[in-house]
């Protein structure tokens, strides 16, 4: 039995190298993060185990790749670039990794949230270009966090928040309980909420889950952060909320199309905040990621 990393940078690589055990399961490591999707059966060349980063794997193109057994997801978010019940249907098992960068990822939610409050990156940009931008920002401390969703990283995010002074209420489909946090009805969380944050995992239940409706019952003047999948949310009608001023600023690390193409409107407005699907990247995570790699590695070859 043997395995691909398919599209690894050499950040990726260099861990993942460094992580490997004696006895471990070859995998070859394809020093290529742009691997295209069409290019998949050449690169796992009969493969067993295909470890993807970020690759798209249509089925179509999972039937071409003969051999394939089992993928190993770096993330959580395979629905993106995958469609699970139908690759198990011809046989290939999909493995997801969970929790292992919920402190990264909630930094980065609280990073965009204190950028957007303070409109840092639309005064960069303004200051590089020779103007002398002066915008009163919103202060966080005293205001209500809502997060919609509520696992691991929106735990972290509450902590921190928690400790800034901020007021912290979430919504999640099944209870949950943890200290600091007031959970309530979705209407309440929008209505209440200076800032939105989001939390929920893609699937079939969340995808569009962030109506038009709901973003209009959002608090006029919401700063809304998204650090977890683009397609839980009703792109255009975001775009027009952040047009009309409903929505203040938003803080987005995801998007419907990545990399984000340069003339997407998203681009072309100041009260956005961008950031290139990072917020999972830190060497700390990096190293929690593929050392579970390994391990599913090393299950799925004992068997």
């Amino acid at each position: 039995m043997r395995g691909v990393f398919v599209d690894a940078n050499e950040s990726l690589a260099v861990i993942f190298e460094r992580l490997e055990k004696p006895g471990d399961p070859k995998v070859r490591i394809h020093r290529n993060p742009d691997v295209t999707s069409d290019q998949l059966p050449k690169v796992l060349d009969g493969a067993e185990i295909a470890i993807i980063d970020h690759t798209a794997l249509p089925t179509d193109i999972a039937k071409q790749c003969g051999g394939l057994k089992h993928v190993v997801f770096l993330g959580t978010g395979a629905r993106s670039y995958m469609n699970p019940e139908e690759l198990a249907e011809l046989g290939i098992s999909v493995h997801l990794i969970k929790g292992y960068g919920d402190t990264a990822v909630a930094e980065s939610a609280i990073a965009l949230m204190w950028a957007s409050a303070r409109v840092l990156a639309q005064m960069d940009r303004e200051m590089r270009a020779g103007k002398w931008l002066r915008e009163d920002g919103m202060q966080l401390t005293g205001k209500t966090l809502g997060l919609i969703g509520f696992g691991g990283i929106a735990a972290e995010v509450a902590r921190i928040a928690l400790g800034s002074g901020m007021r912290v209420i979430a919504w999640n489909r099944s209870p949950k309980n943890y200290p600091g946090v007031d959970f309530v009805d979705l209407d309440t969380l929008l209505a209440q909420s200076h800032v939105v944050s989001l939390h929920l995992l893609l699937n079939d239940d969340t995808r569009g889950f962030i109506t038009r409706e709901r973003i209009a019952a959002m608090k006029p003047g919401v700063i809304f952060v998204n650090t977890a999948r683009a397609a839980i949310v009703d792109e255009a009608a975001m775009i027009d909320a952040l047009n009309s001023g409903h929505i203040r600023h938003a803080g987005l690390d995801v998007f419907t199309v990545e990399p984000l193409p340069a003339d997407h409107p998203l681009t072309k407005l100041p009260n956005v905040t961008l950031s290139a699907h990072s917020a999972f990247r830190t060497p700390e995570a990096s190293e929690n990621l593929l050392h579970a790699a390994w391990e599913h590695c090393r299950r799925i070859v004992k068997g």
